[in-house]
């Protein structure tokens, strides 16, 4: 069985982010409206997505949503105003690029501020969900992933490539060994972290 198409009657845009957990790098929301009489049954969350596939959806989702937005907050602003907040920064900046006012924000999660008075339904596993959702964690996934890469080509020991900036034994051992660069987020006590199956 596929995604819902819609949660409503009205004009909808499906929010997600990605990289929230994450030691280094920005995070990244999405936010798309698709066509309501439209279905793609491909569509699904994209952490149950190969790479590949990931990238397909993500032309499809581009050409043929009404409109998309990407909002991108940096580790220095994650670190200012911590990640939680920076999730919900990194929607809004999203939701200001779209060219058509939702009537109704999807939001994959339990919790959103509220964004220019609009509704908003915050749902945990949204993007396992709701087609819009999906598209919305596409989006946010491949455009952190395609931006951690180039970024990995500056950083090269930390292999970025491979991992996108999670807290894997890998990228830790890096840290370890090589320290930190102005793209980790200093405020997720690295102490800690790097004490964790190493």
């Amino acid at each position: 069985m596929g995604l819902l198409t819609h949660y409503s009657d009205v004009i909808e845009a499906g929010c997600d982010e990605a990289g929230r957990g994450c030691l280094a790098g920005p995070v990244v929301a999405a936010a798309v409206i698709l066509r309501r009489d439209a279905d793609y049954p491909n569509l699904n969350d994209s952490k149950q997505l190969t790479e590949k596939k990931r990238m397909q959806l993500r032309e499809l989702v581009m050409k043929e949503a009404l409109t998309y937005g990407i909002g991108i907050v940096s580790p220095q602003e994650i670190d200012e105003i911590n990640i939680l907040n920076a999730s919900f920064l990194a929607m809004h900046r999203a939701l200001d690029q779209l060219t058509l006012q939702p009537e109704l924000l999807l939001i994959d999660g339990n919790r959103f501020n509220p964004y220019k008075q609009l509704k908003h339904v915050c749902i945990v596993g949204g993007d396992a969900k709701y087609q819009s959702i999906a598209a919305a964690s596409i989006l946010a996934k491949t455009t952190r992933d395609l931006m951690m890469e180039q970024y990995g080509e500056e950083y090269p020991v930390y292999n970025w490539k491979k991992n996108k900036g999670y807290p894997t034994r890998e990228h830790k051992q890096a840290i370890a060994d090589y320290g930190t660069t102005p793209l980790h987020r200093m405020t997720f006590n690295m102490a800690i972290q790097l004490k964790l199956d190493l």
